[in-house]
This record gives C-alpha cells, structure tokens and sequence, in this order.
C-alpha cells in the first residue's frame, strides 16, 4: 500500500514562518499571564470517557475522538454498547483535564489556584477557517475565588493579553446565564425547556428577531411567551443600560445581587483596562456549554467576523468530582483564530534576532571548515541566528527559500 502525503483532514502541518509566530505569541501569553498571577500546567491528552461524556460539555461530547480499549479488554465480538468497546477519549477541551487535575491535587495547591494551561485538543469538527480537528487551546482558570474579583481578573489579563498582540477595537460581549433563566422564566417558559430556548436564542445573531419567533412558534411553545420574550430583546435595543433595564423588568425573577454583580464586572474593567477594547453587555450571549452557571463572556474581533475566545463561571463542575462544589472561571483564548489573524495581516515578530546563512561550497572541510564553525559559534554568541549549510547547485533557489525563512544576509564560502 502506498503512503500517503497529506495529513489528516482537519489538521495541519505548521511551517516555519507560522511557527515562529506561534512562539512569540505563546511568549507573550506566558508572559503576561505569569504578571497576573497564573500559573502553568499541564493535563495528559487523554482523558476517561466518563469523565468527557457527562452531559456538560453540550455539542462538544458528540465530537469526541474516542479511543478503543485494548488487548484482552476489547471484545468487539459481544459488545452491544459502545461503552464495552471505549474507554478514554482525546480532549474536546481544557476544562474537564483542569477539572479533574484539581480535584486529585487540591491539597498542593494555593487558594485561590490561578491555573495556565496551552496544549492541543481534538474534536471531531467540521474543518472551516481558523477551526480545525487538532487545535491549540490557551486557558486561565480561577478556582476557589467566589467573588467576581474572578471575573474581572480573567477579562484584564486577556485583554491585556490582545493589546500586547497589537489588536485594538475588539470587544468583551458578557452576560450571566441567570438573567437568560429570569428572562425565561418571565416570559412563561417552562423550566425544562430553557436549554430549547437557549438554542434558538444562540442563533439570534444569524437569523435575527424575526427568525427566533419562527423558531420558537415552530417549537410548539406558547405565543404569548414568544411575544413577551422578543418584546425584552426590542426593548433592550431602545436602552441605554441594558443590565439596569433588566435588574428592574425581571424583579421577582432576577436576584437584584446577579445585576449588580454583573455591572460592576464592566465598570471596573472598562475603568482599569489597559487595552483599547469595550464591555458590551449582550444578553443573546449564551455560550454553548451546560457547564456554566453564572457570568458568561466572548471575545468579538471585528476582523475575524465572529467569536475568537470565551469562558464563563461553572460553580459546580468540581463537585462533580469530590462530592463538593468550588467556585470556578475561566477564559480561552482563540489561540488558532489569533494567529489566523496575525499571518493574514502580514505579522512580522519583533525584535527577531538577525539571521545570516553561513553557505559552505562542496568540498571545503578540515581546518577551514572548523574555523568557519568557530566563526559561525561565535556570532551565536553575539545574538546572531547563523544557518551553517552546504552550498546546493542551484544557489539562487537557495538564497530565495532561505530569504523567505527571514534571512536577510549570506557570507560564503569556497575552496581555495
């Protein structure tokens, strides 16, 4: 059978110049989060599939990459289940390992624990641009703050993060999953059906307000629940603070502590950035995992035309593990969007050090060679990137290949 070339669909290869952005930008990532208070990690590839299948990870758990169980544990033959055949799974995402890695260690670790995490994930996707099978993730967790000293953390070093990469004009879209149940709940929805509701809304931004009531008319539910639910959407337009206009419409629905809450997050954010980005309130901002329980964000990039990050708080994931719920948030990166973004705009990597090919004729060697070695040494040691090649037959085609990987200068050198 002959091999084949291409990789898998959905996953790619990374060729230098791309490389060398990525590893700048996961410099100023670790760098600047590490100025934040957090802390680097790292969680294995896989994971128990029980642990990826529990009902929290919404339209991610059907994307999983599953692995089979292994000699005399695998009997396909008598299997009638999938679960006799599956045992671990690649990870969809960055939270269940975190999860999971708290909950066994805990007892060694500070509180709150500022977590870092970057690392490849899977998921089962179909492959459009600036999403693909194989991805980095970029996470920070908060866990064990209840406050929304949490909140306000994550959404600084983040933006901090994208101001340092040279994005400017974004915004942070936040909402709280409470205030889409108030709004539910007080329209008429029935409890078990807000996950229904919640999916119809996600797509508020593709369909708009006429295609919501379509939706939701075509989903059986009653019309005067519709009416009164779109009507809270028409009025927010005409509202200069959306989250006040809530707090007094959903009394009785709504804790008055969840508003306030909230609208402090925007106001110490926007009051202490340092980036040039804005706190949109957006209360269509749903976010797709069942595992959030309160304040909700995204990160919008004009140039990008949709989401590239978000995160939320999920209070009762960890107990989900030990019996007993700790406060949690977190914020992801788009790390893959980001740099789509930056190749696309022609990102050049500052500071980069100067890169010079050392290009060597066939047939030099012995002393002249290592003193062109020992040259070459010591310019490295003098900052310099020094490629030490032989010289090809074709030199021009070299030089341009090399002129493309950023060197800018070439010494060579022939036999005597």
């Amino acid at each position: 059978m002959a091999l084949s070339k291409k990789p898998v669909t959905g996953m790619k290869d990374i060729l230098p110049e791309e490389m060398q952005i990525r590893d700048y930008v996961i410099g100023v990532i670790k760098e600047t989060y590490g100025k934040f208070g957090f802390t680097s990690i790292e969680t294995p590839c896989m994971e128990n599939i029980a642990n990826l299948t529990n009902k929290q990870g919404g339209d991610n758990e059907k994307l999983i990459f599953k692995v089979l169980k292994r000699g005399e544990k695998l009997n396909v033959a008598d299997a009638t289940t999938e679960e006799e055949v599956v045992d671990f799974g690649m990870r969809y995402d960055l939270t269940v390992p975190l999860v999971r890695y708290y909950s066994n260690n805990s007892a060694n670790l500070p509180a709150p624990f500022k977590s870092l995490q970057m690392g490849s994930v899977w998921r089962a996707d179909r492959p459009q641009r600036g999403r693909f099978r194989q991805f980095t993730q970029c996470d920070i967790d908060i866990l064990g703050e209840p406050s929304n000293l949490a909140e306000i953390e994550l959404i600084l070093a983040t933006t901090t993060t994208l101001g340092k990469l040279g994005f400017k004009g974004f915004e942070i879209r936040i909402n709280d999953r409470q205030i889409l149940k108030a709004m539910a709940a007080y329209s008429g929805f029935p409890e078990e059906s807000y996950d229904s509701v919640f999916i119809t809304l996600d797509k508020m931004d593709k369909i708009g307000l006429e295609g919501v009531e379509a939706e939701l008319l075509e989903k059986e539910f009653a019309p005067e629940s519709v009416a009164k639910y779109l009507d809270l959407y028409k009025n927010l337009e005409k509202q200069e603070n959306g989250v006040a206009y809530l707090a007094e419409t959903l009394n009785g629905f709504l804790e008055e502590s969840v508003a306030q809450g909230l609208q402090e997050i925007i106001d110490s954010v926007s009051a202490t950035k340092s980036s040039d980005f804005k706190m949109v309130f957006d209360a269509t901002l749903v976010r797709g995992m069942s595992y959030y329980t309160g304040t909700i964000f995204e990160i919008a990039i004009p140039e990008f035309g949709g989401s590239c990050g978000g995160g939320g708080r999920y209070d009762k994931m960890v107990g989900k593990f030990t019996g007993q719920d700790v406060p949690a948030c977190g914020f992801s990166i788009g790390f893959e969007r980001i740099i789509l973004l930056l190749m696309e705009s022609g990102f050049q990597v500052p500071g980069k050090p100067k890169k010079v090919a050392y290009l060597i004729e066939k047939g030099v060697g012995g002393e002249k060679l290592c003193g062109i070695i020992a040259q070459a040494q010591a310019a490295r040691g003098d900052g310099t990137q020094v490629l030490v090649a032989r010289m090809n037959k074709n030199k021009k085609f070299q030089k341009d290949q090399l002129t493309k990987e950023g060197y800018d200068e070439f010494v060579e050198f022939f036999r005597d």
